[in-house]
């Protein structure tokens, strides 16, 4: 019988022997260590223990022989377990006696490990061992994992114990699962040293822990050391890792990390693709995690709802709906129901390509079916009818939100302020404007929206209005807000304005940024102010402010617009040597500046320049150039420039197929002005008023009245409005052509449509007029003049002295004369020309005086 706890005094074996005289141990102040006195076996049930295996098993009860009640120590205790080394139960039973009498296991670890390698050489008391450590751990351990680790390699080695994995396993299991990180790895490195590698199993939950806890480094190298020792893992680890790069954000690691583990032939399982799945979606790579979806059906796998969804919502962040769509189909024939994520992002989709009544009618299918929308469904819908247009049923649907008891955010109150505005409805955009107001749910996007409206369209006064009321209700401005009031003021030519708020920035501490600078530049230079914007661009340069592709481009066209385009191409090339990669729009700049000042071959170097940098051309370049070809008499260079525009597939737009007929048409080559009109037509387009004017103006210098008019009931049937060219051309032709009945027609119609004749126009009638010898109607378009203020011109003037003189009525003809004297008109070389040829010719034929 064992002895009761009194038969013994309760203190430390440590006071009974020497720990030297058992052995050399590697702990060093284990001295020192107090004995804890609770028992190891609280969790050991008696009479029974179980296996792994989950099989029962009884633990005999056994009697101490008397000679080992009168002789404990240390020494007798090792020496009773070693002997007893093949039969478990007695070692464990003995050894849970001799703990309860002196409780010395924590401080003297010689028995205990001796214990451990015991029981894991048997397989029945493999649990049993695994429960003495984590009793034996459960409380701040008075060894170091290390020493642990030392101890009982040290006694399986003194007494001849294989060094069982199982055991090692079981002690970093427990560290692991009590949370003991750091023990955990001391333990590991300890194990790893010595040549022993705990179970892989172990090893992953190790490697779970170490990634819940953001430990993502320890994972790596303690992944690394598997390698490096060639230890052979398996799909919960590789899934482990995975995992751990994606908690990085290292998808490309981690799908890298899956195709390894393909190709090295390792089983994996689910979880493994699920990784790999989250990690081709984090990337937004579709194509790749729909694949892995169909691997896993082709396995025999029904991948989950959550696997479906997140797959098809990358599909549509990359816009592609069809297959989005597919796999919804796929979902639900996998079991699935279409969740309110699936359909909500399906919405998003539809209204992206444009298709708002598809997203609409999926809105009302899931709402039929019974999914209740929530306030990421509204806005996303919102947000669709805003940007289509459609501002009725965003109206709709944001009642049916409110009406829900959703109330509305922020993001959705801006979401339909900016559809209103863009739709020109600015009383709702402001009704709901003042409503978020008073909901206080209006922040500083809210307001730059309206500001930033006014502003566009030059209604500073409203814009500051709606600046005060931000200020007012407390609504801190921000960089945009100052950029938008900036900018209208830069719009309406308000400079000392816009540079006082950039100014009154600095004083609140707010940041201008490139974007303040590069609208300030370009204000100035719309002011026809280049010294200052340029001061401005160094001024933002000198602030260590990075210009941006933007800034460098209006600096660019400014210099080009301002005249001074050499000195633009010149800036383009320092800009070039700090970064600045200059694109189409920049060389078209300069080029149109070149051509705008007279200089075609510059214009030409550039383009060549811009083709040997491998920048193409495009539809403005060649228009630029075709048009100042033409400009300047160059048809050949402009046609030959047609045809590479043509053979490199750029296609025309109006500008260049106007340029092209300008040019025909002043070589007087209507036929191919109009095989170019016609074509027009065939691909696509429709001719601007500037062409049916160039068509009509070509016709009637040809004195090809019908064609000319028959392209004016053309134009009227393209419902394309004449303006006041078309008439006069029209006009001009007509009495050309002798037919003043129609002339005056197109006259009188051109004053009913408020299309006041200018003096171009009054001097076509005179000339017209006076051709055919209608001086008194030629008389009456001059008085018409006068009373509407219009000054008739020298040519005017000349045009009636010429047919006055024709008529015979010399005194009307110097008349004419003397009011152009009167008006301040200088008579040319023709005036004088015409009054000495009618003087002479008057002479001629007065009879002689008898």
């Amino acid at each position: 019988m064992i002895p009761s706890s009194s038969s013994f005094p309760r203190k430390s074996l440590l006071s009974l022997i020497s720990y030297n005289s058992l052995s050399s141990s590697p702990s060093s102040s284990i001295s020192t260590i107090n004995p804890v006195p609770i028992s190891l076996f609280d969790s050991v049930k008696e009479p029974h223990s179980t296996h792994e295996s989950g099989k029962s098993i009884k633990i005999q009860t056994f009697e101490i022989p008397i000679s080992e009640k009168s002789d404990l120590n240390q020494t007798h205790v090792v020496e009773t377990l070693i002997a007893h080394r093949n039969d478990a139960v007695y070692a464990l039973r003995y050894f849970k006696w001799v703990e309860g009498q002196l409780g010395f296991a924590r401080g003297m670890p010689g028995p205990f490990c001796i214990l451990l390698h015991i029981l894991v050489s048997s397989p029945e008391h493999y649990t049993v061992a695994r429960n003495l450590l984590k009793c034996y751990l459960s409380d701040d351990s008075p060894t170091s994992s290390t020493a642990l680790v030392d101890h009982l390699i040290h006694y399986a080695e003194r007494f001849g114990f294989e060094l069982q994995p199982r055991v090692f396993s079981y002690l970093l299991d427990v560290y692991i699962r009590e949370g003991r990180l750091k023990d955990a790895m001391d333990c590991y490195n300890s194990l790893v040293s010595n040549g022993i590698m705990p179970f892989i199993f172990v090893i992953n939950n190790l490697l779970r822990r170490l990634r819940k806890t953001n430990k993502i480094d320890s994972a790596r190298q303690l992944f690394k050391d598997l390698c490096v020792k060639n230890i052979s893992y398996d799909c919960y680890t590789v899934n482990e890792m995975m995992r751990a790069f994606l908690r990085e954000g290292k998808s490309d690691e981690a799908e890298k990390f899956f195709l390894e583990a393909k190709g090295r032939g390792i089983n994996l399982e689910k979880p493994v693709y699920s990784a790999a799945i989250w990690a081709s979606c984090a990337k937004l790579d579709s194509t790749a995690a729909s694949g892995l979806l169909s691997e896993m059906k082709e396995k025999g796998w029904v991948p989950s709802e959550g696997m479906f969804t997140n797959v098809i919502c990358t599909c549509v962040k990359q816009r592609n709906m069809t297959e989005a769509l597919r796999l919804k189909n796929d979902m639900i024939s996998s079991g699935h129901t279409l969740n309110l994520i699936v359909a909500t992002s399906l919405m998003k989709g539809y209204y992206q390509q444009e298709d708002l009544n598809s997203a609409l009618a999926l809105f009302d299918k899931i709402v039929k079916d019974g999914l209740i929308p929530n306030k990421v469904t509204y806005a996303v819908l919102i947000e669709g009818c805003c940007r289509n247009g459609n501002m009725g049923r965003a109206r709709d649907l944001y009642v049916q939100m409110k009406l829900a008891g959703i109330a509305p955010t922020v993001y959705v109150v801006n979401s339909l302020i900016r559809g209103y505005l863009k739709a020109q409805m600015l009383d709702q955009a402001l009704e709901l404007f003042d409503e978020a107001i008073k909901a206080r749910i209006a922040n500083s996007f809210t307001y730059n929206n309206v500001i930033s409206w006014f502003c566009k369209r030059f209604r500073l006064d409203e814009a500051r209005n709606i600046w005060d009321k931000m200020i007012d209700q407390g609504v801190e401005s921000t960089v945009v807000s100052y950029n938008n009031m900036i900018m209208g003021n830069c719009k309406c030519g308000n400079m000392d304005v816009a540079v006082a708020l950039l100014s009154e920035m600095g004083i609140k501490n707010l940041k201008a940024n490139v974007v303040t600078y590069s609208i300030l530049v370009d204000g100035y230079f719309k002011k026809c102010e280049t010294e200052k914007a340029i001061e401005m661009f160094n001024r933002m340069v000198h602030l260590g402010i990075t210009p941006t592709d933007f800034t460098y481009n209006t600096l660019v066209s400014g210099l080009c617009k301002a005249g001074r385009t050499t000195e633009a191409k010149d800036k383009m090339q320092k800009f070039v040597e700090a970064g600045f990669c200059p694109m189409c729009m920049t060389y078209n700049s300069i080029i149109d500046g070149f051509i705008k000042e007279g200089n075609v071959d510059s214009a030409v170097d550039v383009y060549q320049e811009m083709s040997e940098t491998g920048i193409s051309p495009n539809v403005i370049t060649y228009t630029t150039l075709i048009d100042g070809f033409c400009k300047h008499e160059k048809v050949d260079s402009a046609l030959k420039l047609l045809n590479e525009m043509r053979a490199k597939g750029v296609d025309m737009d109006i500008t260049a197929y106007g340029a092209i007929i300008n040019a025909y048409s002043k070589r007087r080559d209507m036929n191919s002005a109009s095989e170019l009109f016609d074509e027009i037509f065939e691909v696509g387009l429709s001719p601007n008023k500037v062409i049916y004017n160039i068509m009509i103006n070509g016709f009637k210098k040809l004195g090809n009245m019908e064609a000319a008019l028959g392209l004016y009931d053309k134009m009227k049937n393209e419902e394309i409005k004449g303006d006041l060219e078309t008439y006069t051309t029209l006009i001009d032709g007509l009495l050309k052509d002798g037919n003043i009945i129609l002339a005056s027609d197109f006259y009188q119609e051109m004053l009913i449509k408020n299309i006041h004749p200018d003096v171009i126009t009054y001097s076509v009638l005179v000339n017209g007029l006076c051709n055919k010898g209608q001086m008194e109607n030629a008389a009456k378009i001059l008085e018409e003049m006068k009373k509407k203020n219009t000054s008739p011109n020298v040519l005017i003037y000349n045009t009636l002295i010429a047919g006055y003189f024709r008529d015979g009525n010399l005194i009307e003809a110097f008349r004419l004369h003397d009011e152009m004297l009167d008006r301040g008109l200088a008579p040319d070389d023709e005036t004088y020309d015409l009054l000495i040829s009618g003087k002479l010719k008057l002479k001629q034929n007065v009879p002689a005086k008898t």
